[in-house]
């Protein structure tokens, strides 16, 4: 006995050896030692210009013939007036009112670089308007905000790199590489007439991209648990997306004698077994790296944690899944959207459906949902089958050894000092999905300062974006140009 204590006491020292071994072994993957980006004189009219873009309601609808296009010309009218040295650069119109420009660089072997955004937004719910502290398409400045829906999402991006790009071009500035530069007109309703064509113009001309930076992470000032500084997220990899409709068929026929089981019945039955049985989590590719870059910059338990997932891993997971969006980092996610069955309170339907959206995890597949969710539901009076107009398999992640994303890293460093750089998982979808044909490396950036209580601005109500931010906005694209070598 007095041996086995023994042994397990020097198991129990190797143990701690390996922890501390592992924990003391992890580096800072933040750059060092990066200048400070140059002060730019940005005058109040950039704030004006993106107020005035606010006020074309560009808004997209899965139902086309819903779509003012009036709205979406004024627009192209208005940045073509506003930005004109930007314009004089090659530009074409593509799939309608999405905008595609090349500004050629000095090195012509380097593979060109794109600069993303989209100027169509979401409709604004009807019967909210009055919840708005200024209303939604006014674009009014008060209070030192930029109000109005696309003040996020994601007008300031394109205006913010309309601003950079004419700043750089009444500099004489030319790029070392080419720069394409896209913005799309449909990326709220699945960008299948924008960014699709837009990549399909690439393809056809052979042209292959050196990296992308589209909207995605911002920089959270309120940061996570155990990191006390402002955290940038830059997206590496955006999950997946599928919506299944379940059809349950039944007998129909009088309410005064139902069977054991009515098709409404079964469906609930089916629903219910998916939330019961979500899918497993995991630490994927992206998260673990989110990990190793967040992890030398905690304090020493967390720290312990993060450089020893071997050990640690389920509880990690046990962590960040008791969070909607730490969950969602980590499984596929299943949520029911849709339900509709019945026509007459005392008439058995024949047939009950529901729509189930699932944003799917870079390690599955749409295949594997389908199968997953055969699985679960094992009932064979439930048809599954896929909507298919939105599919999109989960993206490649970029690769944070890559140029873009060491470019990426500097000019946040140089911009923003006092953050720790963090690639990370998207968990909704962006026009970047389109280009994973022409570009390796894509990464979703949005250079704007956000809390938790702003991070449910855009979509929402009151979406406002502050004068000082969308400068930053600016600043971060002209020093990002100059930063691409």
């Amino acid at each position: 006995m007095k041996l086995f204590f023994r042994y397990a006491f020097f198991a129990f020292l190797a143990l701690i050896a390996v922890l501390l071994f592992n924990t003391f072994s992890i580096k800072s993957k933040q750059m060092v030692g990066v200048p400070l980006a140059p002060a730019i004189n940005i005058s109040d009219s950039a704030a004006n210009h993106l107020s005035e873009s606010i006020r074309f309601k560009t808004v997209s609808y899965a139902d086309i013939s819903l779509m003012d296009s009036t709205q979406f010309e004024k627009f192209l009218a208005f940045v073509q007036k506003t930005y004109p040295l930007t314009h004089a650069l090659k530009h074409e119109r593509v799939g309608g009112f999405s905008l595609l420009f090349e500004w050629p660089g000095k090195n012509t072997t380097a593979k060109p670089a794109m600069l993303m955004g989209h100027y169509d937004v979401v409709p604004v719910v009807q019967g909210t308007e009055k919840m708005w502290k200024h209303q939604p398409f006014a674009g009014n400045i008060a209070e030192g905000f930029v109000y109005g829906r696309g003040s996020l999402d994601d007008k300031s991006t394109v205006i913010g790199i309309f601003e950079a790009l004419e700043h750089l071009l009444k500099q004489g500035h030319r790029p070392e590489r080419t720069f394409y530069i896209a913005f799309g007109h449909d990326e709220e309703v699945s960008g299948r007439n924008g960014a699709k064509n837009i990549v399909k113009l690439l393809e056809n001309r052979k042209i292959e991209l050196e990296y992308i930076i589209d909207e995605g992470g911002t920089i959270k000032i309120d940061g996570i648990s155990g990191l006390n500084k402002p955290l940038a997220l830059v997206g590496i990899a955006e999950k997946g997306y599928t919506s299944l409709r379940l059809t349950a068929l039944g007998d129909g026929g009088h309410s005064s004698m139902p069977p054991a089981q009515t098709s409404i019945g079964m469906l609930a039955e089916a629903v219910s077994k998916l939330q019961q049985n979500p899918f497993p989590t995991s630490l994927g590719i992206a998260t673990q790296s989110m990990l190793d870059y967040i992890g030398p910059e905690m304090a020493f338990s967390q720290k312990m944690a993060m450089s020893n997932r071997w050990l640690f891993g389920s509880i990690i997971q046990n962590a960040l899944a008791k969070s909607p969006s730490g969950a969602a980092s980590i499984r596929t996610t299943t949520a029911p959207t849709m339900i509709n069955a019945g026509i007459k309170d005392n008439v058995l339907p024949i047939e009950a459906t529901a729509v189930v959206n699932f944003r799917i995890l870079p390690s599955d597949s749409i295949k594997g949902v389908i199968n997953y969710v055969n699985k679960i539901i094992d009932n064979e009076r439930i048809t599954v089958e896929t909507l298919k107009e939105f599919d999109s398999e989960p993206s490649p992640i970029a690769d944070t050894a890559s140029t873009g994303f060491r470019v990426l890293h500097r000019t946040i460093k140089s911009c923003f000092p006092d953050v720790t750089v963090s690639p990370y998982l998207v968990l909704a979808a962006t026009d970047c999905r389109f280009y994973r044909t022409v570009c390796k490396n894509s990464f979703r950036f949005m250079p704007v300062r956000m809390n938790e209580e702003d991070l449910k601005r855009p979509h929402g109500t009151n979406e406002r974006i502050s004068t000082d931010d969308f400068k930053n906005v600016i600043k971060f694209y002209v020093n990002l140009v100059k930063n691409t070598k």
